[in-house]
């Protein structure tokens, strides 16, 4: 598993945005940048839709104010349903929406997980980082079931 102090692996993500998809590398995310990135099990799931998300939009002026260059969110799920998603929680072009639809990214950094006992498949832990130009410097991975030390709140009081 990733930990404090590591680079973020090199790897391709697909970007809803309001023109439509943008591929996108880690370099091309992180690099040069301070950015909060959390992940969900899954987009339109109960919490990652009621807490999870609205914890970092509502936030966002927040993360700005303490250096934060950008707010990313990380699912295993296609470029489709993170655009659909990012349109429903009105967050469009405001939070970077990271598709990671094969699971690549949530493998390189070993926080997938299998979720096939609930009928979801291979998936991504939930956590959050903070990434400052391409390497870890805050790590918060839930335990199971958890919604605690990933969310918005917790991460703005890591920075100070």
């Amino acid at each position: 598993m990733i930990k404090v102090g590591d680079r973020l692996p090199d790897v391709q993500f697909n970007v809803p945005n309001r023109d439509g998809m943008q591929q996108m590398r880690t370099a091309d995310v992180f690099n040069g940048k301070t950015v909060a990135l959390f992940a969900v099990p899954g987009a339109f799931t109960p919490t990652c839709s009621a807490r999870h998300l609205p914890s970092f939009r509502d936030h966002l002026a927040d993360f700005q104010s303490k250096g934060v260059d950008t707010v990313a969110c990380t699912a295993v799920n296609d470029h489709f349903v993170m655009g659909a998603w990012a349109k429903d929680q009105n967050v469009v072009d405001q939070i970077v929406m990271l598709s990671d639809g094969s699971g690549e990214f949530a493998k390189a950094v070993g926080l997938d997980a299998d979720f096939s006992k609930f009928g979801m498949g291979p998936r991504s832990k939930r956590y959050s980082m903070i990434v400052k130009d391409g390497v870890v410097s805050q790590l918060n991975v839930e335990e199971a079931g958890e919604y605690k030390v990933s969310s918005a709140e917790y991460l703005l009081g890591q920075l100070g």
